[in-house]
């Protein structure tokens, strides 16, 4: 007997053993159960102290944002696919809100709204997180925009120059270019240290596929992060989308970084929302957007600034992209953007349809606050650019009716046909500043009047290269800031005309 006890003893000390090593551990949550289940929505039952937007985990791992709250309901935008949600599941509280992680590594990266990898690497790895929904900086902790911002494209960088920090709104009706000035505004930043995010909303996924591509082509997906919640994914990842980009753009912002972030576009945001706001049961309004569709994108883009010294020293520069139908610019969604923004550039689908491209319609584009940021050598050559180019189309269209015209305002008519033609820009041919200030100034001050229409391209290959080799030190210091003297100017301007004579000489 005593030698079976010792064996039974034996036996039982390894399972002490490991019974004194295992500490339960209690894992208490609030939890609640789905009553319904819609298309990107649910219906939720059972939680007694949740908060407003913050973030419910189902039992099957998807997550949602709580945003309807009732006594009785909860109605919850679901982060995901909702097929593998069903009345009865299970979900519980995480105590905060949505969340995406930020920082360097993101650089070069294909992401979701959630900052899941979307390129097949591995996930990005960032030491931060940032909530997606953040105060815009206080009025006090803003400086004015000063630095600014080239795009590359005449017609902008002359008539509509943007700032670094401002907000300025892409417009126009589908299929008129809108994205294609975002992107090559993206691309000709490989000489600044300015860093991009482009955010692609309800987009289909080989417009975002050529995006991307464009920008590995021209070597700046190495200094962008796309973030993209496409067509096909759940509205309620379409509506964080654009939130989620600003938080990282704000993270970079936060430590002395120049960012430039595209929407592309807000239209399909707003309907994203519209679409959440009839299922959730909210109060539909004008054309059944909910009341509070001004306030979702004025949040957001109101968090585009240029911030101090003191408090980092960072840009984030917004250019938000809007569709219209049928040029009708005076619609709801584009009419409350123009409003929060501070100025558009509008893209006419008739002047795309005759070759001028880009289509931009420098009558009805405006910027409120780029010009004050122009390079002092620009604003001298093209101070006058939009007056003479809008008397040019006026005087245009009062010469369609057959009238006779004297010889100074057929002279006139030639001279705006050639600044018109200067203005037109192929995609991706992107400019510096001092080779455009060159072309612009040899259109308005007459040099190309005596040329062939077919023969203004070759032109301004000229202009370009004379300043890029022949007026180098002009060009050094045009880049450098400063202001272009009555001296300079009389030099540049001699210096073209020989080139464009000895260029008529030597075909001749």
């Amino acid at each position: 007997m005593r030698t079976l006890s010792r064996i039974a003893e034996g036996l039982f000390d390894p399972l002490d053993t490991a019974r004194a090593r295992v500490t339960p551990e209690v894992d208490m949550a609030e939890t609640a159960r789905v009553l319904s289940v819609g298309n990107g929505v649910a219906q939720v039952s059972g939680f007694a102290g949740l908060h407003a937007n913050e973030l419910v985990r189902f039992s099957g791992g998807e997550v949602g944002i709580a945003s309807n709250l009732r006594q009785d309901r909860v109605g919850v935008i679901v982060l995901g696919d909702t097929a593998a949600l069903y009345p009865g599941q299970r979900l519980r509280r995480t105590g905060r809100v949505v969340d995406v992680p930020v920082g360097e590594a993101l650089l070069g990266r294909v992401v979701d709204a959630l900052g899941q990898p979307l390129d097949g690497g591995d996930r990005p790895d960032t030491q931060d997180r940032q909530p997606v929904e953040c105060a815009a900086p206080p009025i006090m902790h803003r400086a004015p925009v000063a630095t600014p911002l080239q795009t590359g494209i005449k017609a902008v960088d002359a008539a509509i120059p943007i700032g670094r920090g401002q907000r300025e709104l892409i417009v126009g009706d589908r299929q008129t270019g809108k994205t294609a000035i975002a992107v090559d505004t993206i691309l000709n930043q490989s000489d600044t240290d300015l860093v991009s995010i482009y955010c692609a909303i309800g987009q289909r996924g080989s417009a975002v596929a050529r995006v991307v591509q464009d920008l590995r082509e021209g070597g700046a997906l190495d200094r962008t992060i796309v973030v993209v919640a496409g067509g096909d994914d759940a509205p309620g990842l379409q509506f964080i989308a654009p939130y989620a980009a600003t938080s990282m753009a704000e993270h970079l912002m936060a430590h002395g970084r120049d960012v430039l972030v595209v929407y592309d576009d807000l239209t399909r945001h707003a309907r994203a929302y519209r679409e959440l706001s009839l299922l959730l049961r909210r109060p539909p309004g004008r054309e059944a957007y909910p009341g509070d569709i001004f306030y979702i994108h004025s949040r957001l883009l109101e968090r585009a600034t240029h911030l101090r010294k003191e408090h980092g020293g960072g840009s984030l520069t917004a250019l938000p992209v809007v569709e219209t139908q049928a040029q009708n610019i005076s619609a709801f969604i584009p009419t409350n953007l123009i409003s929060i923004t501070d100025g558009q550039i509008y893209l006419s689908p008739e002047l795309f349809e005759k070759g001028h491209l880009p289509a931009i319609d420098i009558g009805t584009s405006v910027s409120r606050v780029g010009g004050k940021a122009q390079l002092p050598a620009y604003r001298a050559v093209a101070a006058d650019l939009r007056l003479m180019y809008s008397q040019f189309e006026e005087l245009e269209s009062f010469a369609r009716f057959g009238t006779q015209l004297d010889k100074e305002t057929r002279a006139k008519l030639t001279r705006g046909q050639r600044v018109r033609a200067m203005l037109t820009q192929a995609e991706k041919d992107h400019m510096t500043v001092p080779e455009q200030i060159a072309v612009l100034l040899a259109a308005t001050e007459g040099l190309l009047d005596d040329l062939a229409p077919d023969s203004l391209d070759e032109a301004a290959n000229t202009l370009r290269a004379v300043m890029r080799h022949r007026l180098s030190d002009m060009s050094n210091d045009i880049a450098a800031g400063k202001p272009l003297t009555d001296k300079a100017r009389a030099r540049m301007q001699d210096t073209l005309r020989d080139a464009l004579a000895e260029e008529r000489n030597g075909d001749a």
